[in-house]
């Protein structure tokens, strides 16, 4: 039901950066109002190497109104090597058709190993009533580091700590490139993701820094077949497992 891209940084060996180090998003409703109106929350971190670096997220589809409920706050920051910063959006939707907010720019941090230079991350919000459980779908929680850091020469496994407030099944993949969900989807060759949302790092036996772009997908599914509820009372199936609504 949802579709949120994590973007993050895996340092192997090194620690220097220059420019984007990741992102999230997560939303939740907030309330649906009399007149069939919906107010949505959207979280989100931002990391950079510098607390002046930044970015604006783009919304399209049934965007209504944005207010920024919470402006950019420094979170952690180490001087000169990574900055991290959280913001709370809300945006108050004339019905609960749904949306997309993007973060979609350049460039990454220099030395990418696997091709990638503008990042570009993608939310899609889904804000129709759910039969199952009788309001509004709320995302996956995940939280973000700045950068993971590994020695070259040892094998890791990285939990991600990924769960769902609705009680969904929560599923991790790369990026799609002919989704547009990364600009490119180009996965590292020393890492892999299991649907679970573990990543398994494979040794490089290297000395030299060797950064790599990591774009995650985040989705939830449901456990049943579900209806999804427009405010004029209209209905879709949403089947087990389907990919994107």
């Amino acid at each position: 039901m949802l579709l949120s891209l994590l973007l993050l940084l895996l340092l192997v060996s090194g620690s220097q950066a220059t420019h984007f180090l990741g992102t999230m998003m997560t939303y939740y409703p907030e309330e649906t109002r009399a007149d069939g109106s919906v107010s949505v929350i959207l979280h989100y971190k931002l990391n950079f190497v510098l607390c002046s670096h930044s970015d604006t997220w783009v919304c399209s589809g049934n965007c209504g109104t944005q207010t920024q409920t919470l402006a950019l706050s420094v979170v952690e920051e180490v001087s000169g090597e990574w900055c991290q910063r959280e913001g709370v959006i809300t945006r108050l939707l004339p019905n609960n058709n749904g949306f997309q907010t993007k973060l979609d720019n350049g460039n990454w941090i220099n030395n990418i190993q696997n091709g990638i230079a503008n990042w570009r991350a993608v939310t899609d919000v889904e804000v129709r009533n759910r039969s199952d459980i009788g309001k509004p779908n709320t995302s996956p929680q995940t939280t973000i580091l700045p950068a993971l850091r590994i020695p070259s020469n040892c094998a890791k496994n990285i939990d991600l700590l990924a769960f769902d407030p609705d009680g969904d099944e929560v599923r991790c993949r790369y990026g799609n490139t002919s989704d547009s969900e990364c600009n490119p989807c180009s996965p590292p060759s020393v890492l892999s993701v299991s649907s679970n949302c573990s990543l398994s790092f494979s040794p490089t036996y290297s000395n030299s820094e060797l950064p790599y772009a990591v774009q995650l997908v985040i989705e939830d599914f449901p456990t049943q077949d579900i209806n999804l509820i427009q405010t004029d009372g209209s209905q879709e199936i949403n089947h087990l497992f389907s990919q994107r609504s």
